[in-house]
């Protein structure tokens, strides 16, 4: 049965197919083994289509497809997504995109996101550093607030990944950033304090790092 849904998926992927929106992805270094450029609404229509299904999710994500990946995470039942499953697919994430989409889809939702997105910003790994990062944004987006212990960890960690990471790391520490001080003055509070060893660091990403926390503390305070 699987099997059957991977090829109608598969063709229904064909007709919604959009060259020139794979053909930018290509440009923008979005490399795939394959890419039919379908936009999220319509692999949203295509998810509608099926239940959510551990053996389907699962087939999928083993395609080496953009959008087959994407749809696994739409699929992906929370219950049967144990923390050793989430450590393979985070191992087979070929793009920060599918990271975003599976943050957005799967991860925000399973029940123990909380205590393993902190344990992924702490690994070694950049990609699993990504996701964790990805995973507290979506987090604090429904909730909004976390234990102080917690909160000094999320900025002791995102301090060490924005100074040591790439570009896309970064972009995640900062998604996560923001939302942590969204509407929470504490957390504002907590943040500059973090920052302000900084002022005399030499570190060429330090100064980017403070000019960002001041605009966007301004922003939400000022």
């Amino acid at each position: 049965m699987v099997n059957n849904q991977i090829k109608e998926i598969k063709t229904q992927l064909r007709l919604a197919m959009n060259g020139t929106a794979s053909a930018s992805m290509r440009e923008k270094g979005l490399a795939y083994k394959l890419n039919f450029g379908v936009e999220l609404p319509r692999l949203k229509q295509i998810a509608a289509g099926y239940e959510k299904n551990h053996e389907l999710a699962q087939a999928l994500w083993k395609e080496n497809i953009r959008e087959c990946k994407i749809l696994a995470g739409m699929l992906q039942p929370i219950d049967s997504f144990y923390a050793e499953i989430m450590d393979i697919w985070i191992d087979g994430m070929p793009t920060v995109e599918i990271a975003e989409m599976t943050c957005m889809h799967l991860f925000q939702y399973l029940p123990y996101a909380p205590q393993k997105s902190l344990q992924l910003i702490a690994d070694d790994r950049e990609m699993y550093q990504i996701c964790g990062f990805l995973t507290i944004a979506r987090l604090l987006a429904k909730k909004g607030d976390m234990e102080e212990r917690v909160a000094n960890e999320l900025l002791d960690q995102a301090l060490v990944s924005y100074l040591s990471g790439s570009y896309a790391l970064r972009k995640a520490v900062l998604t996560a950033l923001k939302k942590f001080i969204t509407n929470n003055e504490q957390h504002a509070f907590s943040l500059c304090r973090a920052v302000e060893p900084l002022k005399e660091s030499t570190h060429p990403q330090a100064k980017a790092l403070m000019d960002w926390v001041t605009q966007e503390v301004d922003l939400n305070f000022s």
